[in-house]
């Protein structure tokens, strides 16, 4: 006690510094010296996959916004829900708002409660679900953009 605070691990450096040049590359995509600011007045509501319905309202992105460099979308799970595992070619960056989403990956899995968030690599093999009692709900941020054809989900 009142020693210095744990150093945190390289990959979570690595992932930090990931996060703060993928937030960089966003600033720089939406801001060009004539632009100006873009209302997204509502999300469009996308279809989603798993083995119960989830409500995905897609906020900004290839969909709503013909946003390419990023996306960002509100998420609603039931309990019980599963998506089919995927090694997605972008970095997804999720904050969990109420309940818990489970995130397994090649080596176990990790539960992410309200409050919490969790970066997924590109690359990484990852599958989620929302196991417990009332679901989960939470904000996706996927950079590049989230498109079918560069999620790679598991064969059924």
């Amino acid at each position: 006690m009142g020693g210095r605070p744990p150093r945190p691990s390289r990959r979570a450096q690595r992932g930090a510094s990931t996060l703060l040049a993928c937030f960089n590359r966003i600033i720089r995509s939406l801001t060009r010296p004539t632009a100006m600011p873009t209302l997204i007045p509502q999300p469009t509501r996308i279809q989603s996959a798993g083995t119960k319905p989830k409500l995905i309202d897609e906020y900004i992105g290839r969909v709503n916004s013909k946003t390419e460099s990023a996306s960002v979308a509100h998420m609603r799970s039931p309990a019980g829900w599963l998506e089919p595992g995927q090694t997605p070619a972008f970095d997804e960056f999720t904050i969990v708002l109420k309940g818990m989403l489970r995130v397994e990956h090649t080596k176990g899995s990790i539960d992410v409660d309200a409050g919490q968030a969790i970066i997924v690599h590109a690359g990484e093999w990852i599958r989620y679900s929302t196991p417990n009692e009332g679901g989960a709900e939470y904000i996706a941020v996927c950079l590049p953009a989230f498109s079918m054809e560069t999620v790679h989900r598991d064969a059924r």
